[in-house]
């Protein structure tokens, strides 16, 4: 699952007060380095235009990819996906009866902790124990300031899937702890099944948001409604009440805090 498209602008827009100059659509042509400077090469992906950009550092995030060439999985047996993944099934094991995958050279997001949890459960499956992981309940963590995180499934995602859905929001701004700390930037957003109530996805924008995507994660793998979490009692000031305030926006129409 990926992130909430409304959480992405408001992203993009709390980091381009910052001075962050975002260029979509465009691609890097190229990168030349002299006298400790990196000129880049940009070309627009619509109308390719041509622009040259000149930096101290260039840092290049463009994804990750299998590392599964040169380990002879052929020659054992074992055939690798379009994307150089190994496939495997439920308990991790592949066509190969005997060797099992975990982590970034199987399908599903390339996430430390993903791949932790699948280890855990390969060795128990071998076992005999189960070997189930809901990966809805993975949660993604992109560390920025104000940190962004998410778990379950976007506003996006519950359309492509006509599912019922409602949602609760609450900004920064009303949270005390976030005011008293001048970190007002973001919001935290809750989707929630919309005749089950059952917690469907979680979107944090705003400070401590990586620590917070846990107790959603948590809500979410115990089934967990919006009610359940709007009835928990949070301490107060923490960030955390917003988790609670968007909860109860979904579940009851209405944040305490915010109206």
């Amino acid at each position: 699952m990926g992130i909430d498209m409304e959480i992405s602008k408001s992203l993009q827009r709390v980091l381009s007060k910052q001075g962050l100059k975002f260029m979509l659509n465009s691609k890097v042509t190229g990168a030349t380095k002299s006298d400790n400077k990196v000129t880049v090469n940009v070309e627009g992906a619509k109308d390719n235009k041509k622009e040259t950009l000149e930096c101290d550092t260039l840092l290049v995030c463009i994804g990750r990819r299998p590392y599964t060439e040169g380990l002879n999985l052929e020659g054992v047996g074992i055939k690798l996906d379009e994307k150089g993944r190994i496939p495997v099934n439920e308990a991790f094991r592949t066509s190969v009866p005997s060797i099992y995958a975990i982590g970034d050279c199987i399908p599903g997001p390339m996430l430390a902790h993903k791949a932790e949890d699948e280890g855990i459960l390969c060795v128990e499956g071998m076992l005999g124990g189960a070997t189930h992981i809901d990966y809805n309940c993975v949660p993604s963590v992109i560390y920025t300031h104000p940190e962004c995180a998410w778990v379950g499934r976007s506003e996006e995602h519950c359309k492509q899937e006509n599912l019922p859905y409602k949602i609760g929001k609450f900004p920064m701004s009303a949270n005390s702890r976030a005011k008293t700390n001048d970190e007002t930037d973001g919001m935290f957003k809750v989707l929630a099944h919309k005749e089950t109530d059952r917690i469907l996805g979680v979107h944090l924008l705003g400070p401590v948001a990586g620590e917070l995507i846990n107790e959603a994660t948590l809500a979410m793998e115990y089934g967990a409604s919006a009610e359940d979490v709007a009835r928990v009692c949070h301490a107060h000031p923490t960030v955390s009440e917003a988790l609670r305030e968007a909860n109860l926006a979904a579940f009851f129409g209405k944040a305490i805090n915010f109206s």
